[in-house]
């Protein structure tokens, strides 16, 4: 995957410290194993060149969209991945030359909302890529019709591709995630804390890995279990 100078991409966010990469192979995928499937033909440059993505916030579509860039580096081929809520601070002529990319992952696509030059920008992009043979993957909070954009051509070019929604996680899945998290950080939660969390803190994955890593920190700290007290305590919970 091809590097981008630090001055001009800022650093992308990998998700609450969390030391595994982001990967196909550790997202739990529930319901999604289709979509899971058809994300990675595309990133091997396989199966369909335009793929829109769409979920509620936490459900992954960061980690998804890395992961692909990972997978299409893993198979030797340039990938960039393009979260448009940070880079919106630059100038959109950003987005200048990445056609030359085999795999463009543009993230965080409801923030183009916010500026009709990023809108154009983001379109004409969307055509460069097309043009030259590439592959896209495209992240928004909602189906392409319903985010708040405002040039009408984005938006068809959006349906052009398959359009896949996330199915969310139950909350038994999601207790599996967590347990799962923590023994990849080494440390031990039971399935009695893991409901726990789930039933006092919100249920956004990143709101609860978050949860994860201030316990882990805290039980480094104090030499403690993750029991129920300690989590109340250290969360603050009432």
């Amino acid at each position: 995957m091809q590097k981008i100078n630090a001055k001009v991409l800022p650093q992308l966010p990998l998700g609450l410290s969390l030391q595994d990469d982001a990967s196909f192979e550790n997202f739990y995928p529930g319901k999604n194993v289709e979509i899971i499937d058809a994300l990675k033909n595309t990133s091997r440059g396989h199966g369909e060149k335009i793929v829109y993505l769409c979920g509620a916030r936490g459900q992954g579509l960061s980690h998804l969209l890395q992961a692909g860039c990972h997978e299409a580096a893993l198979h030797k081929m340039t990938a960039v991945y393009l979260p448009i809520g940070d880079l919106m601070r630059q100038s959109p002529e950003l987005l200048l030359g990445f056609e030359r990319m085999q795999l463009v992952c543009i993230d965080d696509l409801q923030c183009a909302a916010q500026s009709p030059q990023w809108e154009e920008a983001i379109f004409h992009l969307y055509n460069r890529v097309r043009d030259a043979g590439g592959s896209m993957i495209i992240a928004g909070n909602d189906l392409p019709k319903s985010l708040p954009l405002h040039l009408p051509d984005l938006i068809s070019r959006l349906t052009w591709g398959v359009i896949y929604q996330l199915h969310p996680l139950t909350d038994d899945e999601k207790s599996i995630v967590l347990r799962r998290r923590a023994e990849m950080r080494g440390i031990t939660l039971s399935e009695e804390v893991a409901k726990y969390l789930l039933s006092h803190c919100p249920r956004h994955m990143t709101t609860l890995f978050a949860a994860l890593d201030a316990l882990d920190k805290a039980s480094l700290a104090a030499q403690r279990r993750l029991t129920i007290p300690f989590v109340k305590e250290v969360l603050e919970i009432m």
